[in-house]
């Protein structure tokens, strides 16, 4: 059991059945005597993806969720879906459609990830930070071309389409943000 003091960014709670990762906690001191400090937090279903808002009173205790991180790899797409492998157990988890469409713009076979597991079962990917790609397809370089000019579109690898500086040409690598898809440099 947890209580409110506990609450960080970060943690694994279990609200109603469900493990939901708390994303901001706030502290909210009371104007009354003798009224309860309240604590706001705002977190993310890790099954539904829902983002919700709920308010606790100091000193509630909530269950931690029987949730745990694993180093994972990315296998292969099978039918839209995308096999995971628990790298310290060697057990093999898939992910549906709808969330390894949003994944696979940045996964390659061999991609390292963070599996989050509750009782169990993948519920959670956490793509690393940045990923590198090959340009496959893009306009040719421009020359005298500086970073700070026009940006041109360029299709990776994965097929992932990115803003690109004008320099790249296509078979280059390049480093991409996995949370928005963004060009950062070359690799």
């Amino acid at each position: 059991m947890l209580t409110t003091s506990d609450f960080k960014r970060g943690i694994v709670i279990q609200l109603d059945g469900a493990p939901c990762l708390i994303i901001d906690v706030t502290f909210q001191s009371p104007s009354a005597r003798g009224a309860n400090t309240m604590v706001k937090t705002r977190y993310r279903n890790l099954i539904t993806g829902q983002v919700l808002d709920k308010t606790f009173r100091s000193g509630d205790k909530v269950d931690e969720a029987d949730f745990e991180r694993h180093k994972g790899q990315f296998l292969y797409a099978d039918s839209g879906r995308g096999v995971f492998m628990d790298l310290e157990t060697y057990e093999q988890f898939e992910q549906d459609e709808d969330d390894f469409a949003a994944n696979s713009p940045f996964l390659l076979e061999g991609t390292e990830v963070v599996l989050g597991l509750f009782e169990g079962r993948m519920v959670t990917i956490e793509l690393p930070m940045t990923v590198e790609l090959t340009v496959t397809d893009t306009a040719p370089a421009i020359k005298n071309a500086t970073a700070t000019a026009e940006t041109k579109e360029a299709l990776l690898e994965t097929g992932l389409k990115i803003k690109a500086p004008p320099y790249l040409e296509t078979g280059n690598k390049v480093k991409v943000d996995t949370r928005d898809g963004r060009f950062i440099s070359r690799a």
